[in-house]
């Protein structure tokens, strides 16, 4: 599924919605509208479509460190790791982590990030 595929009254309820953010220390509700510029596109994690507002051309950078499923199925907790604007490959551990916190669209069967903030990836994903 695309972004155009969708009808424009489902496009409608997501420019609706606002998502949390902190990225470069820049902090606030951002608006899915202006999300929708970028070109976002689905990206599939363990077989569901998650919109997050990255451009698509982010994806091909973009692993999928973690995903909790919650809530019955109708969130997800992703850590993801997107190292598109990472400056050195030395660094990535530091710079490419961010942090997604996704709800399924009601009605719908995909998710959309409602939080998107940097992680820095300085602990392990699992304790021992």
């Amino acid at each position: 599924m695309r972004v155009k595929d969708l009808s424009p009254a489902v496009v409608d309820r997501i420019r609706q919605l606002r998502y949390a953010r902190i990225i470069e220390k820049h902090e606030g509700p951002d608006k899915w509208s202006w999300a929708l510029e970028e070109g976002p596109e689905f990206l599939s994690v363990d077989g569901r479509l998650v919109l997050l507002p990255v451009p698509a051309a982010n994806h091909p950078n973009m692993t999928v460190l973690r995903c909790i499923v919650g809530d019955g199925g109708d969130t997800l907790t992703l850590f993801l790791k997107d190292t598109t604007y990472v400056p050195d490959a030395t660094q990535e551990a530091f710079f490419a982590g961010f942090l997604a916190v996704c709800d399924r669209l009601p009605g719908e069967e995909f998710y959309v990030a409602l939080v998107h903030h940097e992680w820095f990836m300085s602990a392990p994903l699992r304790l021992a």
